[in-house]
């Protein structure tokens, strides 16, 4: 038995989980100040025709920094 095999022997394989990320933007409160797009740290939020939209719910990692810096309280992340 090789040096090799003996650091493989108590390694477990990683599974891959999806998790769902949901975002809601009340667009009716939005202002379209696009605090919320600068500081995504994934690049989910975009303006796009003066309203926020989202680019890529599944890039979402639920960090919650875009419903932290909205002044106007209009995004929710579940």
């Amino acid at each position: 038995m090789g040096l090799g095999s003996f650091f493989k022997r108590g390694k477990k394989q990683k599974e891959d989980v999806v998790e769902e990320c949901h975002i809601d933007i009340n667009v009716d409160d939005c202002d379209g100040c696009e605090k919320c797009s600068v500081a995504c740290p994934n690049n989910v939020l975009m303006l796009a025709d003066d309203v926020m939209s989202v680019r890529d719910a599944q890039v979402c990692k639920s960090c919650r920094v875009c419903v932290a810096i909205c002044p106007s309280d209009c995004i929710t992340v579940n």
